[in-house]
C-alpha cells in the first residue's frame, strides 16, 4: 500500500553534505554537539540564529562546565528555500552526516520517519525521553506535531492556532452579540444571515478555491472537516468522498450560493491579501484565519492592514464542531495548527549528549529567551501563561484553542491531497454540486495515493 511518495533527492551535486556531522570529538578537547536550521544571522530566520549563537551555546556550554564536562556546539545555520533546506537535510541524513540536532518543518515529520532518516526519540536516546520534565507543559495536541504512527520523532517548537474573527460594529449594526461564540455551523450560516440582512459587503470569508493556496486548506477546509469528526488522513488511508467530506461541501455551497461569501474573492490571485484589507476596512463580517491575523495583519502599529482600534473592534471565536460534540475526539471545538519540530540524528556519535541539548532548547528558560521579548504562542503552556498575558487574543490560543487543535499528516503526497481539497471548494465555488465536487476529489485522491484501497469512504 503506497501512502506517501519517497523523498525526492534532487541536484544532489549541488548540495554540500554537513562535513562535521554526527557530532565527535573536538580538536579541543571535550565533545563536540552540531545544530542545524534554516536561519541565518541577518537573513532567513535570523532571530533563531542569533539566540541560538548568542544565548543557546553559551548557556548550554557553561551548564555543561557545571558539571564538570567540556562540550562544545557548533551551529550550522542556513538561509535557504525551505525545499532547498529539506532536500539538504534528507541528503545528509541518508549518507550518514549531518548535524546531531536537526530544525524540520512539522509537516516533513512523517515522511523522514518513512524513509528512515529520523527514528523515536525513545528509541534513540533512551528513557529519559520519556522523563523530560516539558511534556507535562506541552499539550497532548500540540505534542502530535512530532508524533507520527504514535511515537514521538520531535519536540515542538513554536505554533499557532486558527479561529474565527468577527467585526464586533458590524456585529452590532446587525443585532448581534459582541461576545460571540457559535456552537454549530448552522450559527455560523445564521450570523451570515444576519450581516447580510445589515448591509454587510461580505458577511462571511472561508477561504476557498486554489487561488486560495494551502490557506484555504488550513483556515477552511481541514478545520470544518474536523468538525465533522473527519481527518484527512487516518488509520493508514486518505479521506474521500466521505460524508464529512460532502458536509464540508456543503457547508462551502450554503455559504457561497446564498450571496453570504463572495465567490469572485476567492478567485483572485491576491485574494487572501484583499480580504485582510476589506476586514479592515469593516467590509467582511466573520474572517476565519490563524493568529497571524491578529499579530502581523491588523496589529496597529506594523500591521499589514493596520486597525488603529483593533482591540476594541475585533473579536474572535473558537470554530464550532457541524454541531456540539461532532467534532474530532468528540468535541465541541475545533482548530488547525502548524509548526516546526526539532529532532536528534539517529547516526549522531552523541546521542545522550545531543538530547541534553535538544531538551535544554526546549526547557522554559530557553523557549522564554527564544522570544527575544515578544508575544508569541509556544508549545509551553508555563511560557505562554507568562508572556501572553498582556495580548489577550494569544492567551485566548494558547489556553482555548491549543489544547483542541489538529495537525497535518506529515506525508510526502498530503500537499497534492490539499490542492485536490482546494479544488473540490473550487468547484463548489463555481457553482458545482456537492456530489459533483466530492465525485472529482474521489478520483483525484485515489489517483494521487495508489488507488480506492488507500482511500476511506
Amino acid at each position: 500500500m503506497r501512502l506517501a511518495r519517497p523523498l525526492v533527492l534532487v541536484a544532489a551535486t549541488a548540495l554540500s553534505l554537513t562535513a562535521c556531522a554526527s557530532g565527535g570529538s573536538s580538536g579541543g578537547g571535550g565533545a563536540t554537539v552540531t545544530i542545524t536550521a534554516n536561519a541565518i544571522s541577518g537573513g532567513k530566520n535570523a532571530a533563531t540564529a542569533d539566540w541560538t549563537k548568542n544565548w543557546l551555546i553559551p548557556k548550554f556550554e557553561e551548564a555543561q562546565k557545571a558539571k564538570g564536562k567540556t562540550v562544545h556546539v557548533l551551529f550550522q545555520p542556513n538561509g535557504v528555500d525551505d525545499e532547498q533546506y529539506k532536500t539538504k537535510i534528507a541528503l545528509d541524513l541518508k549518507s550518514g552526516a549531518g548535524a546531531d540536532v536537526i530544525d524540520l518543518d512539522g509537516i516533513w515529520v512523517g515522511e523522514f520517519a518513512q524513509a528512515g532518516y529520523i527514528k523515536p526519540l525513545a528509541e534513540t536516546a533512551g528513557p529519559e525521553v520519556e522523563q523530560w520534565e516539558g511534556w507535562s507543559q506541552i499539550p497532548k495536541a500540540v505534542q502530535d506535531l512530532g508524533i507520527f504512527d504514535g511515537k514521538k520523532y520531535g519536540l515542538p517548537q513554536g505554533t499557532d492556532g486558527r479561529v474565527l474573527f468577527y467585526n464586533k460594529t458590524l456585529f452590532a449594526k446587525a443585532g448581534l452579540a459582541a461576545d460571540w461564540q457559535p456552537k454549530s455551523w448552522q450559527e455560523i450560516i445564521d450570523a451570515g444571515t444576519a450581516l447580510k440582512r445589515a448591509g454587510v459587503p461580505v458577511p462571511l470569508q472561508i477561504n476557498a478555491g486554489t487561488a486560495m493556496g494551502e490557506a484555504t486548506s488550513m483556515q477552511g477546509a481541514l478545520p470544518l472537516l474536523a468538525g465533522t469528526g473527519t481527518e484527512i488522513f487516518s488509520g493508514g488511508k486518505w479521506t474521500g468522498a466521505s460524508q464529512g467530506l460532502k458536509d464540508v461541501l456543503g457547508f462551502y455551497r450554503q455559504v457561497y450560493t446564498a450571496g453570504l461569501g463572495d465567490p469572485r474573492l476567492q478567485q483572485e490571485a491576491k485574494g487572501r491579501d484583499k480580504s485582510f484589507q476589506m476586514f479592515a476596512e469593516g467590509k467582511i463580517g466573520v474572517l476565519a484565519e490563524g493568529d497571524y491575523f491578529w499579530r502581523s495583519v491588523v496589529e496597529p502599529k506594523a500591521g499589514v492592514a493596520p486597525m488603529q482600534d483593533r482591540d476594541k473592534v475585533v473579536g474572535y471565536a473558537l470554530i464550532p464542531a457541524e454541531r456540539p460534540g461532532a467534532g474530532v475526539r468528540g468535541q465541541d471545538f475545533v482548530s488547525m495548527s502548524g509548526g516546526a519540530v526539532r529532532a536528534l540524528n539517529p547516526r549522531s556519535k552523541n546521542i545522550k549528549l545531543a538530547w541534553e541539548l535538544l531538551s535544554f532548547m526546549h526547557s522554559a528558560e530557553a523557549t522564554k529567551a527564544g522570544l527575544a521579548g515578544e508575544a508569541r504562542i509556544t508549545s509551553r503552556t508555563d511560557v505562554n501563561d507568562e508572556v501572553l498575558t498582556p495580548d489577550p487574543m494569544l492567551g485566548f490560543v494558547a489556553q482555548k484553542v491549543l489544547p483542541i487543535t489538529s495537525y497535518r499528516p506529515g506525508l510526502a503526497v498530503y500537499p497534492e491531497v490539499s490542492v485536490a481539497l482546494q479544488e473540490a471548494t473550487a468547484a463548489i465555488v463555481s457553482g458545482k454540486t456537492v456530489d459533483e465536487a466530492a465525485t472529482a476529489y474521489q478520483r483525484k485522491v485515489e489517483s494521487l495515493v495508489g488507488g480506492p484501497a488507500n482511500v476511506s469512504q
